[in-house]
């Protein structure tokens, strides 16, 4: 997605007053996204979440199933916004320009809310992704569950681009060069941005069914079954 961003950052107004912004550049706002929502989390939603619960456990706040089920509905909110950003710059696009770069008036500080969604999505599903898999692999198979955690991210990318081929192939016709084309005025992106959005809303939906249907690991039976494990070889 990143690489789609900057194209897009590349098809607007990158220019304020003689500075020009790189499209590239944008990505800051996730990284400072990234920080903010991981002290707003710790700071704001975890006691509030405690507070709620009439807990003073420091484990009470949110669960991971429920921080990534956060994540997916972050992430469906970062398309949709990609989508409705991308539909404006079309609408303020040269549609006879023979480059793409800098032919829509609109200005690239649009990308900003994309962005802040991205980095939000990333605290809540990748950070409770990693915990859950260390929380509930066995003692032996710690580093089992980081690396299933790292495997589940890294076949995410070889999806994403196995997508983009597909729509490209699906979509590009003699007349239409497709949805993502190197003109981006020509093409389509704010579709598959919607696209994106109904596939991880699915996946949300999946996910819910499977979060429900999971008995969770309490480390308290993990503790019991230690020191059972340890009374039988007394």
């Amino acid at each position: 997605m990143a690489s789609l961003f900057v194209e897009q950052g590349d098809a607007m107004k990158t220019t304020i007053a003689n500075f020009r912004i790189p499209a590239a550049s944008m990505s800051t706002f996730d990284i400072l996204s990234v920080a903010g929502v991981i002290f707003l989390n710790r700071r704001v939603l975890n006691p509030l979440v405690k507070r709620f619960k009439k807990c003073k456990d420091d484990d009470a706040g949110l669960t991971e199933l429920q921080r990534m089920g956060i994540g997916l509905v972050i992430a469906v909110m970062a398309m949709l916004s990609s989508g409705i950003v991308e539909c404006y710059r079309l609408k303020y696009a040269s549609n006879d320009c023979k480059h793409c770069e800098g032919s829509s008036s609109l200005n690239i500080f649009w990308q900003v809310p994309q962005y802040a969604f991205i980095g939000a999505s990333e605290v809540f599903m990748y950070v409770a992704q990693l915990e859950f898999f260390n929380a509930q692999a066995p003692d032996g198979l710690k580093s089992f569950g980081s690396a299933l955690c790292m495997t589940s991210i890294s076949l995410g990318n070889y999806v994403s681009s196995f997508l983009v081929s597909i729509v490209m192939k699906i979509s590009a016709t003699d007349n239409m060069p497709g949805w993502i084309p190197g003109n981006l005025n020509k093409g389509h992106l704010d579709r598959f941005y919607f696209l994106l959005a109904g596939l991880t809303l699915l996946d949300l939906v999946a996910y819910i069914a499977c979060a429900k249907w999971y008995k969770n690991i309490k480390h308290s039976e993990k503790i019991q079954e230690h020191e059972e494990e340890d009374k039988c070889e007394v």
